[in-house]
């Protein structure tokens, strides 16, 4: 056996004792459990049992760089200039060690499984594919990374499609994009999906990243997904667009996103950074349509997506962060937007969900709260974090006030 896990408060309110076996898989759920001979038994003494969140959408080549790569004007195309200008120069070696802290800081705060988009480009190559495949062999029993090949302007530099070519070689697990920077947009859509159905792998592109409501992008991703019957899985990040169209156009939208069977990837914490500088006034919070997309079907997950880079100055790693965002920018309910950071991301990421059931996988992450609000609220700094049945991560805080009596 791997391990007792007593005294988890579940979210409905019962405490409960989670055993979980050898593969790493939850066996039994019970009001009180008496450990066996050479079992392993954590105390989680009352703290909030949740099941343990993924980071659907990363830039950990990028991640840790907002004071050596500055972004003055804060938007996208500053963002996109200040790394061609800036961060192209960097190693194997110091990509790994940001991807590393920012993979740790996740880890810490209960990511077990994070989807990364890792340039492809010149005139960087693939120095940041060799060092993150270098970060997943070294960590990838602790936190499962999937890589994305993110490749730009293929249609205007070759090199750059040879290069995506290579990083599928090298072990990249799905075919990336950003089709709304290209000149020929629907081209850059049939390379990426003739290139994804010849590798049977699946796609997520960066979609719609601004603020004009003719844009779409995602609609022609629906449409072709459909049209071509690829089923290999297809995400698509961002949206904004969809966002800042009228109530009819949305729905319409969003029903054949459901229909083509494509997940969408929201993320307000780079979006909000991001988009709107250009609208002094009733500046839109530059997210997709949450409720509409989610209303017609679509898978829709949250993610923190940059983390302290041009593209976004703050970030922590930290999926209560992006769910607070998601219930104060997107008017999700905090239950609603937990699990667009929990079962959601993990779905768009082509993994099962978790639940804190037998047969489940024990990927947990135990806090210091009451109920999924308030954890969402606080973010409790005080947290275990298990995987596959194990601690992986331990959190605790004292606190003192020497100033009363």
């Amino acid at each position: 056996m791997t391990g007792l896990f007593k005294q988890a408060l579940l979210v409905g309110g019962e405490t409960v004792d989670v055993r979980v076996g050898t593969g790493g898989l939850i066996t039994e759920v019970q009001g009180e459990l008496t450990p066996a001979d050479g079992e392993t038994v954590e105390d989680l003494d009352g703290r909030l049992l949740l099941s343990a969140p993924a980071e659907p959408h990363a830039h950990l080549d990028k991640a840790l760089t907002a004071d050596a790569v500055p972004n003055p004007s804060g938007d996208l195309m500053g963002a996109i200039n200040a790394w061609r200008a800036h961060g192209y120069d960097s190693t194997v070696d110091d990509i790994h060690r940001r991807a590393r802290a920012a993979v740790l800081r996740g880890l810490a705060h209960g990511i077990t499984a994070v989807r990364s988009h890792v340039n492809v480009l010149d005139p960087s190559g693939v120095i940041p594919v060799e060092a993150l495949l270098r970060l997943r062999d070294e960590l990838g029993h602790l936190v499962e990374i999937q890589l994305v090949g993110l490749v730009a302007q293929p249609d205007t530099q070759p090199g750059n499609y040879r290069l995506l070519q290579e990083a599928l070689d090298m072990g990249v697990d799905v075919v990336g994009g950003c089709p709304h920077v290209e000149a020929d947009r629907r081209e850059v859509l049939r390379l990426t999906l003739d290139l994804a159905g010849e590798r049977g792998l699946p796609i997520d592109l960066h979609t719609d990243e601004n603020l004009n409501p003719e844009s779409r992008d995602l609609l022609d991703l629906a449409r072709t997904v459909r049209s071509t019957g690829f089923e290999s899985g297809v995400v698509a990040s961002h949206c904004v667009s969809l966002g800042m169209m009228d109530a009819g156009e949305q729905q319409a939208i969003a029903h054949e996103v459901a229909e083509a069977g494509v997940g969408v990837i929201a993320l307000p914490q780079t979006n909000l950074f991001l988009q709107g500088r250009d609208h002094p006034t009733a500046t839109p919070r530059g997210l997709t349509a949450l409720r509409a997309l989610d209303q017609a079907g679509v898978v829709v997950a949250g993610g923190a997506d940059n983390v302290q880079d041009p593209f976004n100055s703050m970030g922590r790693v930290d999926p209560f962060e992006t769910a607070s965002l998601l219930v104060m920018a997107g008017h999700l309910l905090p239950h609603e937007a937990w699990s667009w950071v929990t079962d959601r991301a993990r779905l768009v990421m082509g993994l099962d969900p978790i639940e804190i059931a037998p047969g489940s996988q024990a990927d947990l992450m135990a806090v210091r709260a009451g109920s999924v609000r308030e954890a969402v609220a606080s973010a409790p700094t005080d947290r275990v974090i298990i995987k596959g049945g194990r601690v992986v991560a331990r959190t605790t805080v004292a606190q003192e006030f020497p100033g009363l009596s």
